[in-house]
């Protein structure tokens, strides 16, 4: 984490260690095939908003309140098993408090803030308590506009709002070949919608594992199971006094 004491040599380092991730995610993003037409691209998001979310499998309780993190593939688990993936981790953190939450891993690979907007209600079906939000690499990889991202979140954040769930947003960095003004307006976009909407903020979920080879898969972006592990570490510390303490509906 950073601190107050040379937080700004802090982000730029922390900057630089995302640059050779981010640049392997598109090398490797161009190696698997040509890019898909706008028409290609539509149908893939609506068969994207069309699937359901998938349940960790870390020994949820049946018929508990749940948790659902809306995800890309860092949710999702990307070349890890669902056991390994952050969520299911987090299951464990939720059965071994005591607890009675089902934690719901609603992670698709590939997906931008757009997708998951667009996912949004059928991933808050049943009896949603709290929404984690981890979105907005996708967007950072392809250059999106801050200000999408920014609306894409806030109609994310009141759209659960609306329906009394707490939410928790997780933080991403833009790389920084994408420029300055970009990665400083991408980091802002964040903390400015957490404060406007009333959510709990982790700054960036990645902390501790960017930049980190050991952490890290081949690609240098999604990380091990021991990365995963980080992961769960980073989101518990802003979930769990969320929900401790709460019988009903926050």
């Amino acid at each position: 984490m950073c601190h107050d004491h040379g937080r700004r040599r802090c982000l730029v380092t922390r900057a630089r260690a995302l640059v050779s991730a981010y640049a392997a995610v598109l090398v490797l993003s161009a190696a698997c095939g040509p890019r898909q037409t706008p028409a290609e691209t539509e149908q893939t998001g609506r068969s994207r908003a069309e699937a359901p979310p998938a349940a960790t499998s870390a020994v949820p309780v049946h018929g508990a309140p749940r948790i659902v993190v809306l995800g890309d593939s860092l949710t999702a688990g990307l070349g890890l098993s669902l056991d390994q993936a952050y969520p299911a981790l987090l299951q464990q953190r939720v059965n071994d408090a005591g607890l009675r939450y089902d934690v719901i891993n609603a992670g698709v690979s590939g997906d931008t803030s757009a997708g998951g907007l667009r996912r949004l209600d059928w991933a808050l079906e049943g009896d949603v308590r709290v929404l984690v939000v981890a979105l907005g690499g996708n967007d950072a990889l392809r250059g999106l506009p801050a200000a999408e991202l920014r609306r894409n979140l806030s109609d994310i954040i009141v759209g659960a709002k609306a329906r009394k769930i707490a939410v928790l947003v997780a933080g991403m960095e833009a790389p920084p070949n994408v420029g300055h003004q970009y990665m400083v307006e991408f980091r802002q976009v964040y903390a400015d919608v957490a404060k406007e909407h009333g959510a709990a903020l982790l700054p960036f979920l990645l902390d501790g594992v960017a930049g980190v080879e050991a952490l890290n898969q081949r690609d240098g972006i999604h990380p091990t199971a021991e990365g995963a592990r980080r992961l769960a570490d980073n989101v518990w510390a802003v979930l769990e006094p969320l929900l401790e303490g709460r019988s009903g509906r926050p």
